[in-house]
């Protein structure tokens, strides 16, 4: 089943200058191993649809279940130089959270709010 991401992580964000630093943290171990699989750099970027011009990097967190998202070019050249007013990297945050992650039938229980897309 297809669910979105904010049923299966949170997500915390910063930025500084034109870098926005994104983490997303599993509900739990089971639900960590399928987002190392689904949420890979290039698909995290390919989400944004060239809001994030620059590399992504992504460092696994593994002993927190957790995966940090270092993206550069991400803030239309920084928050003090961009004319769009939501430009941080909070707005970014709050966005993959609509990710859609694949999770088997058996998961299901490890899901919070458990709303399915298909």
């Amino acid at each position: 089943m297809k669910v979105k991401l904010q049923h299966v992580a949170h997500a915390r964000s910063g930025d500084k200058g034109n870098t926005s630093n994104i983490s997303v943290f599993a509900y739990t171990p089971e639900l960590y191993a399928l987002l190392k699989d689904q949420l890979t750099a290039d698909r995290f970027k390919a989400f944004y649809a060239g809001a994030i011009t620059g590399p992504v990097d992504r460092y696994e967190v593994d002993n927190l279940n957790a995966m940090n998202f270092v993206c550069q070019g991400a803030l239309g050249g920084g928050v003090s130089r961009s004319l769009c007013l939501d430009n941080y990297g909070k707005a970014l945050s709050a966005a993959v959270l609509g990710f859609e992650i694949e999770v088997p039938e058996s998961l299901r229980s490890h899901l919070r709010g458990q709303q399915l897309l298909s």
